[in-house]
């Protein structure tokens, strides 16, 4: 059984999310939370915090073991484009994209 959690219009690029969750991938809940702990970027933060949420509904929602639980799907989509101008030189602008993601992490049971 998967459990989800979805973080949404996270103030972080997609681009940029995609880097942390490669790392975590596949492994263990309790790996995949040490690993963050010790990574230097913000969105380690974030993303640990997404995963935290998945494994409080598997535990509350289907009363699974957080210890047995692995992350089998973790992804970033891109959210919404906040559309920003920057004045230039002879009247011209130039755009700020401010983007957005939305961090979607599936938790289950390991197979022993």
């Amino acid at each position: 059984m998967k459990v989800r959690a979805v973080a949404k219009d996270i103030g972080i690029s997609s681009r940029k999310v995609r880097l942390v969750i490669d790392m975590v991938r596949g492994k263990k809940v309790d790996e995949a939370l040490t690993i963050l702990a010790f990574l230097p970027t913000p969105t380690a933060k974030t993303v640990a915090k997404v995963i935290k949420s998945a494994v409080a509904n598997a535990e509350n929602n289907l009363q699974m073991s957080p210890a047995d639980l692995k992350i089998t799907d973790i992804f970033a989509d891109q959210g919404h484009t906040l559309k920003r101008f920057r004045p230039k030189s002879r009247g011209r602008v130039s755009p700020i994209l401010k983007r957005s993601s939305h961090i979607t992490v599936f938790v289950s049971e390991e197979e022993k």
